[in-house]
């Protein structure tokens, strides 16, 4: 799942359908998309679009409601449903978005709304990893905007129909992304954008409710400027685990690099 983006010339910026979000000069937001695979990734389908929700704002350049949209990590349940926190603009200025669930029932073909994950007055929550624990608990864990870039959780326990209130969780962390480990805990990675910069990680009891003390592990903490993090990991073995990341070093360009952790 990510993002998509159209390139207009400046000049005709002015005659688009508002509201619409122009990042940078003549790059306007196209809302989100995603790719789907049947045979572990062989072969491939899409892009596929997203329904477009209620609480989204932001039109496309042909004037259309965008789609939903969001960068972090879905999660299948023991149901077989699929669950997505997806954002939206839901104020235009100053830029606020808010995150909602969405949830699939057909292993990805289509998605429908299901309710608010975290919206705030003044509280920007965007790229979002979500997680089932062994207990059926969907928990959620959010960057922000607004809010010192403290990364929050949320946790619903009636399968995806509503959602607790949000917290902080007493650090910062850009967007993070939660890994299943054999024995049930639970390996967050996030970015970590403040000297000194680098990629972060704890490893969290199963039910993900010792974040506030769960030791804070340090994979990397050269990483030059702030444009970092957005870590993803995957089991490599019974112990070893590779987190893959985007970074920057000194005089180098952005790449994405990889660090293996050996996890008792």
């Amino acid at each position: 799942m990510s993002y998509g983006w159209s390139f207009i010339r400046p000049e005709g910026i002015p005659n688009l359908k508002a509201p619409v979000r122009e990042v940078v000069t003549g790059v306007v937001f196209n809302g989100g998309y995603y790719l789907r695979s049947e045979d572990g990734g062989e072969s491939w389908q899409g892009p596929m679009r997203p329904p477009h929700i209620k609480p989204e704002l932001l039109r496309d350049p042909f004037g259309e409601p965008i789609p939903a949209y969001n960068r972090g990590a879905a999660v299948e349940g023991k149901d077989g449903r699929l669950f997505w926190v997806a954002a939206a603009t839901d104020r235009i200025s100053p830029h606020r978005t808010s995150n909602h669930l969405m949830i699939s029932e057909d292993k990805g073909m289509t998605w429908e709304y299901s309710c608010p994950v975290a919206v705030d007055e003044t509280v920007t929550f965007n790229e979002a990893s979500i997680h089932e624990t062994p207990e059926g608990d969907l928990v959620a864990f959010l960057r922000t905007a607004n809010f010192e870039d403290e990364a929050c959780i949320v946790r619903s326990t009636d399968g995806g129909q509503s959602f607790e209130q949000w917290e902080g969780m007493g650090f910062q962390g850009h967007p993070l992304h939660a890994l299943n480990l054999p024995d049930d805990r639970v390996l967050l990675t996030y970015g970590y954008r403040h000297e000194p910069r680098g990629i972060r990680a704890r490893i969290l009891n199963a039910e993900c409710t010792d974040f506030a003390t769960a030791p804070e592990i340090i994979l990397r903490d050269d990483g030059t400027t702030s444009d970092l993090g957005y870590p993803w990991s995957v089991q490599m073995d019974e112990k070893r685990v590779l987190v893959t990341y985007y970074f920057n070093v000194d005089g180098g360009i952005q790449h994405i690099a990889g660090t293996i952790l050996e996890i008792d």
